[in-house]
């Protein structure tokens, strides 16, 4: 006789206050914060991570969230079914989904594989290094659920090797601890060859910045790339080769590249000797401000300066103070520029809008004496897809001018 299977048990339900916008849920808005929902000792007492019912101030179900008592983004939203087994099934389903896309766009599988929140997959980050993916579990819910999900992935991509990066400011934010680990398969045994825009990108899988590599420049890096041939280039902030390498591959008569830290140097350096361009490359160590200074200081020029920081302004209260770096670094770039050459200036902080920050870069190239018109604006890569409720998930911003004499 077979054993009769008892019923799960009922899931948690919480439930938006009175004055909440449950209509921005309905529509696809999906973050629930702390000050929206009630948090009741019940709901207060769940484990973060843990599933649950969300439901509006009337009692109407609106889908199934996740839950962290401890984050400011205190639900996420997972699926419209209240229902929903989130289990290997389900992930296979979403990643074949991302996947799709993906494999319609690029030749190689070299590409952001997962973006979070636009890919049904919230606080999910997967990039993918042909046999190699790195996930990063940015959200509680996905630590708890890693295993399925890993399973999921090797099972729909046929990738060998997990890395789990556990590092960075969201993971903080989310109360979890930093770890590196990999999670299936062997850790590579050194930096991964990445081809892209007809250059080779070496990336550091475990010890570099992120995932090893950004992917979301790629549009601008090849746009770029249009605007190097013959030149003479500055690339600020190079990270591993970034726009340098592009440039070189487009046929830039020569590349400069700045980064303060030696080892995304040494990687540039092995990026360009893999593509054929080492006697074309230079690098130059240092902080970047203090770079562009010196070599203003030289009366160095450049037909094309690139300029890619890190986040200035990576949420509101930096705002300010992220704008007057941007302008900063546009006032000591843009004497660099020959007459007629170009400049790129590129953020990638989410909390300055695509407005303030081309007013900020603008104020900066006045400021350092020179004119300009915008010929170019970019965005990050099909592979980085927004979500058209969620202003945080369109993030990166470059902008391209070309300098009056």
């Amino acid at each position: 006789m077979e054993p009769v299977l008892s019923p799960p048990p009922p899931r948690p339900v919480v439930r938006l206050r009175p004055k909440a916008e449950a209509r921005a849920i309905r529509h696809g808005f999906p973050w629930v914060y702390a000050d929206e929902l009630v948090l009741d000792r019940r709901t207060a007492g769940l484990a973060p991570g843990a599933l649950a019912v969300l439901e509006d101030a009337e009692r109407r179900p609106l889908g199934l969230v996740t839950v962290n008592p401890v984050s400011k983004i205190v639900a996420r939203m997972l699926d419209r079914d209240p229902e929903a087994g989130v289990d290997e099934a389900w992930f296979a389903a979403r990643l074949a989904r991302a996947l799709a896309m993906r494999a319609r766009l690029y030749a190689a599988p070299f590409y952001r594989l997962v973006h979070a929140e636009a890919d049904g997959l919230p606080g999910v980050v997967i990039d993918r290094f042909g046999e190699v993916a790195v996930v990063q579990p940015n959200a509680a819910w996905a630590e708890a659920h890693l295993g399925a999900l890993v399973a999921a992935l090797a099972a729909v991509t046929g990738v060998t090797t997990v890395i789990k990066n556990g590092a960075g400011r969201a993971r903080g934010l989310e109360g979890l601890p930093e770890e590196m680990a990999v999670v299936l398969g062997a850790a590579p045994a050194g930096p991964l060859p990445v081809p892209m825009n007809g250059a080779t990108y070496m990336a550091d899988l475990m010890g570099g910045q992120k995932t090893g590599l950004f992917y979301d420049q790629r549009e601008n890096h090849a746009f770029a790339a249009r605007l190097a041939r013959g030149a003479k280039v500055l690339d600020v902030f190079t990270h591993v080769g970034g726009f340098a390498l592009a440039a070189l591959a487009g046929g830039a008569a020569s590349a400069l590249a700045v980064d303060s830290s030696a080892g995304a140097l040494a990687l540039a350096e092995a990026g360009a000797r893999a593509s054929g361009h080492a006697e074309r490359f230079e690098t130059r160590s240092g902080d970047a401000f203090a770079v562009l200074e010196a070599l203003g200081t030289e009366g160095a020029r450049f037909d094309l300066v690139i300029c890619d920081p890190p986040a200035f302004a990576p949420a509101k209260p930096a705002l300010e103070a992220g704008l007057r770096a941007y302008e900063r670094l546009a006032r000591l770039a843009a004497p660099l520029v020959s007459p007629g050459g170009y400049l790129v200036l590129c953020s990638c902080s989410h909390a300055a809008d695509l407005s303030a920050f081309r007013n900020a870069s603008a104020r900066g190239i006045g400021r350092g004496g020179r004119r300009g018109q915008v010929i170019w604006t970019g965005f990050a890569g099909p592979d980085h897809p927004v979500l058209p409720q969620l202003a945080e998930s369109s993030y990166l911003k470059a902008l391209a001018f070309r300098l009056d004499g």
